[in-house]
């Protein structure tokens, strides 16, 4: 075992040395903003980071653990990626910006027993089921009103902070609707988030 631990260690090194990795390349791994989000299809509360991208920085692309208790209808795991765009901005004077309407996508995964990715082979005829049981994409939309932070957090490193409200709808949803307008509302397949975006 110790030799084994010695060989792992040793081949580590020799790629880090190879690579020449420092502290400054690896700048770019630390994210941009810190997220937490009351429900909106990704848990009952979830918390993730996230990455400005694009040149104007009007993309974000960010990673989530949300998480259902019991009390709510079962306990669950979700992780979630998002990707969402920020066509248009309307300033605030020197206090803030509005993001009117941002589109996005983002799938999750469920962790649980009884989920998994495809519904088991011979349970259902091979077309029966055509979605997973556990991934999820979604279509998103959301508002965003960013404001720079109080006086009192100035040397925090805070850049800005945003709040957003959220809505979304999945490929299940979707199809549902698709397939029963007469039973079905719009506002029936879309469900609501809120959450705080902290930028640093």
């Amino acid at each position: 075992m110790y030799h084994f631990k010695f060989r792992v260690v040793f081949i580590l090194l020799l790629i880090g040395r190879g690579l020449n990795v420092n502290a400054q390349q690896l700048k770019f791994l630390i994210p941009d903003e810190a997220i937490i989000q009351y429900a909106g299809s990704i848990g009952y509360l979830s918390a993730g980071a996230g990455y400005e991208i694009f040149g104007n920085k009007r993309g974000n692309l960010s990673f989530h653990y949300g998480y259902v208790p019991e009390s709510k209808g079962g306990e669950l795991h979700i992780t979630t990626i998002k990707l969402a765009y920020k066509p248009w901005e309307i300033r605030l004077k020197d206090w803030g910006k509005l993001y009117p309407f941002n589109p996005g996508f983002f799938a999750s995964y469920t962790f649980h027993k009884d989920l998994g990715v495809l519904f088991p082979k011979g349970q259902y005829p091979g077309d029966y089921y055509y979605w997973s049981e556990a991934i999820r994409p979604h279509l998103s939309f959301n508002t965003e009103l960013e404001i720079k932070p109080p006086k009192a957090l100035k040397n925090s490193g805070i850049r800005a902070m945003g709040v957003y409200i959220e809505t979304n709808t999945n490929d299940f949803y979707l199809i549902n609707y698709l397939q029963n307008t007469s039973a079905l509302r719009i506002h029936d397949i879309f469900q609501l988030g809120i959450g705080l975006r902290v930028k640093f």
